[in-house]
């Protein structure tokens, strides 16, 4: 536990307050975390980040060509399948079951990459993965990263405020950081390019692991349905990435008590069953 409470790097703010409680920032105190965070001219060291939400700014162009020039019925229909159960479905068993919680295995390494390249990258298996396993771990409580009681943007920006992993851990805690991460497959960096860049992940090789996902996927989307269907995938990929940013803050009932008996099982934190409702 004294690993997974210090593997975060924490923010301004810090996780507790003077009495050991949830420390709550305002939203001002937020949104400066949030783009202190994003300067890569500041901090190199920030780039995980900024490509996180850079990523975001790309995609939103490709919506908006699909709704203002290629807008239909069907590519509409195309765009909400690829995004709310696809891109929902990949992240589930991507993101959470596999690479946080290695609930399955793989035959070989080709099928793990296969797996890991069904839908376009958007969310670096780093800043879910190892901040994931501090949620299950302190959830609902002080250094959650994403705990709801700190109200929405707490949660919306959080994986640039509260998820990307501590700068300063010292070589045997980084080790252990990589444990977690060997079996997704993700090239890791050494303890000394750490230092450097500050994330697990090698900057060059992940920015062109992206580049090379979305060339392929726009490249299959265009000869399947043309310019159209590129941008409404591509668009409705944009929408998921910004709208699985409010998944746990509606999921731990915004804050407040919501469970209900014979509904919501699970005591242990605020956390709700969402597909048990009506």
């Amino acid at each position: 536990m004294a690993f997974l409470n210090n593997v975060l790097q924490p923010p301004s703010y810090g996780w507790t307050d003077a009495n050991g409680e949830l420390a709550k920032p305002t939203p001002k105190q937020i949104i400066n975390e949030f783009f202190s965070r994003l300067n890569v001219f500041k901090d190199k060291k920030n780039w995980l980040s900024f490509m996180s939400w850079m990523m975001v700014v790309v995609l939103a162009p490709f919506l908006f060509i699909f709704l203002f020039k290629y807008f239909s019925l069907k590519l509409l229909i195309a765009a909400f399948v690829y995004s709310m159960i696809i891109m929902g479905t990949h992240g589930t068993i991507w993101h959470h079951r596999y690479c946080t919680h290695g609930a399955y295995q793989f035959k070989n390494n080709f099928w793990r990459f296969f797996t890991q390249n069904l839908t376009l990258k958007i969310i670096p298996e780093e800043i879910y993965a190892i901040s994931h396993h501090v949620h299950h771990a302190l959830s609902d409580q002080p250094g959650d990263p994403y705990n709801a009681q700190g109200g929405f943007l707490y949660c919306f920006l959080a994986d640039v405020t509260h998820q990307p992993i501590n700068r300063n851990m010292a070589e045997k805690d980084y080790s252990c950081c990589v444990k977690l991460m060997k079996h997704t497959g993700v090239q890791v960096n050494t303890y000394a390019q750490y230092q450097k860049y500050g994330t697990l992940a090698n900057p060059l090789k992940t920015i062109a692991s992206v580049i090379l996902s979305w060339g392929l996927w726009f490249a299959a989307f265009y000869l399947i349905g043309g310019m159209g269907l590129a941008c409404a995938m591509f668009g409705a990929a944009g929408f998921w990435a910004v709208g699985v940013r409010t998944f746990n803050y509606e999921g731990h009932g915004k804050g407040e008590d919501k469970r209900r008996d014979g509904v919501d099982f699970n005591r242990d934190d605020m956390s709700i069953n969402r597909y048990g409702r009506v």
